[in-house]
């Protein structure tokens, strides 16, 4: 029992050490992509190629002054960051990376993302709120209204999904489509999932509550140092999180069809498949306009929500009639 604790224990504190500079990483790569991508040079002076221009930033972002505002609620205000922080590592616990590396093989391990992707709204709820400020108020406000509303689809989303594995749990999932991945017959829902997944994590085009030319900085106004940070760091994790429960979910996960399955180990196959997703939430922010919030909303309600509830129910009935 004792040495199985302490694996889990090691395997966690090794997942953790390396999702933080990963999301530090990508920064650096979403940077360098941004500038081939608009023919400009992208970051090229700290270390070769701008490598360590990430970590230039992080020790400049540290090395600022952790400034808590005096008319801020003092509690609330240092708590937000750290549950947004926590609720996306926290998701991570369920992702089966390979078929050996996991730290938990949970029977609900889908529902279990689902819970921790409505918790991390508390986070930039909370900091708008505790700040005290109106552009971080009315950030926080978006963010709730954004969340919440696109939690709804991409509930709806994973149902199909569900209903072809009857399963919950992620390993089982990808197991299940060892004979063939689900994007096949779950291209509506991948759509709706992702779309959703981009809502979630505040990314382009629909990084309204941070909408820097109306908000300045969104539900983040008044924060820096550490506690800006860590927002930063939700952020990238939450790319990442949302590439790898894509890729779970409709991509085999670790699966390859069998002549590529023996040229690289499991574990690599899937990071590769994540490195895909990421370059592809890259590449979006540098090719779409940002809507308008009523438009976001309204694009939510009268399409997404329509079109997750018909591919749940054709779904269902294509189960029942046999023909998947």
């Amino acid at each position: 029992m004792m040495p199985e604790m302490l694996w889990k224990l090691l395997e966690i504190t090794i997942i953790i050490a390396l999702l933080i500079p990963m999301a530090a990483m990508l920064v650096w790569v979403e940077r360098r992509v941004i500038g081939i991508w608009q023919d400009r040079h992208g970051p090229n002076r700290v270390g070769p190629f701008g490598i360590l221009q990430s970590l230039a930033d992080l020790l400049k972002i540290l090395g600022k002054e952790d400034w808590i505002p005096p008319f801020s609620d003092r509690l609330v205000f240092i708590l937000a960051p750290i549950i947004g922080a926590i609720c996306v590592l926290m998701s991570f616990a369920v992702v089966p990376f390979s078929p050996d590396i996991g730290v938990s093989d949970l029977n609900i391990g889908l529902l279990f993302f689902l819970a921790m992707a409505s918790l991390a709204v508390y986070s930039v709820v909370l900091a708008g709120w505790a700040s005290n400020s109106k552009y971080a108020l009315l950030g926080g406000m978006r963010a709730a209204a954004q969340t919440v509303s696109y939690e709804v689809f991409m509930g709806l989303s994973v149902m199909g999904v569900v209903l072809l594995t009857g399963t919950f749990n992620l390993r089982e999932i990808v197991l299940a489509q060892s004979e063939g991945w689900l994007i096949q017959s779950q291209f509506v829902g991948f759509f709706i999932f992702l779309v959703a997944g981009i809502a979630e994590s505040h990314r382009l085009p629909f990084d309204l509550p941070e909408a820097e030319t109306e908000l300045t900085a969104g539900f983040h106004t008044e924060y820096s140092g550490l506690k800006f940070a860590l927002f930063f760091l939700g952020e990238y994790l939450g790319v990442t999180l949302i590439s790898a429960m894509s890729v779970v979910l409709f991509f085999g996960g670790w699966l390859m069809p069998e002549p590529l399955s023996a040229w690289l180990p499991p574990l690599v196959w899937f990071i590769i498949k994540i490195m895909c997703f990421v370059m592809f939430f890259i590449l979006l922010r540098t090719s779409l306009p940002r809507p308008r919030f009523d438009q976001l909303l309204k694009f939510g309600w009268m399409v997404m929500l329509p079109l997750a509830l018909l591919n749940l129910i054709v779904t269902a009935l294509l189960r029942l009639t046999g023909v998947l």
